[in-house]
């Protein structure tokens, strides 16, 4: 069984405890809680197995955040004597050990970690210590569309997680809408620096001729009609509800979108031109 992971598995037999899978070789208990219903002996169910609290290997059916050798952006929902816990979906916390935190965290606070297999005790945790888990040779290139999670904020941008291997940094210029950290969203690579570092942009070089904001604004006028309540006196609340961008932004897109003749300014809000 490999801890931390997902596995396929079939079920052996039922009993009072729970169903016994296997992998034709090791049986594991799923707890009863667990069972989907309606099944039976013979089944194949796909688990997540782990150790419970008592170190014995388990699984379930339910659906953690982030498995072994990926980052996750978690809330610490308790802090002990032996680290913090960290909910990651399951009922079993997840503990980053205190020599595993760069500061020490708090019940409430959100931080990035990764999990790992201590191979000590071969249970499951994690590490806010993410630096020495990034891949050292680069595996995307130039173009290439992207899984990001954002990470923080810094004087020159934003530094992302990229495919779940490497990082890399969104500069301000190229933040065309809001990113929280922990977002997951898509970006594409702009640049592979010679010393290694990736340079991210969250809109494809070439193809579009509109920045994101702008974008996104035509594609609200679509979908309403071809018009929209809001203007450069709406109150930046209004403008995140509906477009889930700042005030800045919304008016830096309308201005691009006014100069190319795609939108026009009429009372309470703007108004698409053409079709």
């Amino acid at each position: 069984m490999n801890v931390g992971t997902y596995q396929t598995l079939e079920v052996d037999r039922i009993t009072n405890p729970g169903a016994f899978l296997t992998d034709g070789e090791t049986d594991v208990l799923l707890p009863t809680k667990y069972i989907p219903p309606g099944t039976r002996e013979g089944d194949e169910l796909e688990v997540f197995v782990y150790r419970d609290s008592e170190d014995r290997i388990i699984c379930t059916t339910q659906k953690p955040y982030a498995k072994v050798n990926e980052f996750a952006y978690l809330k610490v929902k308790d802090a002990g004597n032996v680290g913090a816990f960290l909910d990651w979906g399951i009922d079993k916390d997840l503990l980053v050990p205190f020599r595993e935190q760069n500061n020490k965290l708090r019940r409430g606070q959100w931080c990035l970690v990764y999990l790992f297999l201590d191979e000590k005790t071969d249970r499951l945790a994690a590490t806010a210590k993410i630096a020495k888990y990034f891949k050292s040779e680069v595996t995307v290139q130039e173009g290439e569309e992207v899984d990001l999670i954002i990470a923080n904020t810094t004087d020159l941008g934003v530094n992302v997680v990229v495919n779940n291997s490497h990082r890399g940094l969104i500069y301000e210029s190229e933040l065309f809408h809001d990113v929280l950290e922990g977002d997951h969203i898509k970006g594409y690579i702009k640049a592979v620096r010679e010393d290694g570092k990736i340079d991210v942009s969250l809109r494809k070089e070439g193809l579009e001729n509109l920045e994101m904001g702008a974008q996104q604004i035509m594609d609200e006028l679509k979908k309403n009609d071809g018009y929209l309540p809001l203007h450069d006196k709406s109150d930046p609340d209004d403008i995140q509800a509906l477009l889930q961008m700042s005030k800045k932004n919304f008016k830096r897109s309308t201005g691009i979108l006014y100069k190319k003749k795609l939108i026009e300014l009429v009372d309470g809000g703007i108004k698409r031109l053409g079709k």
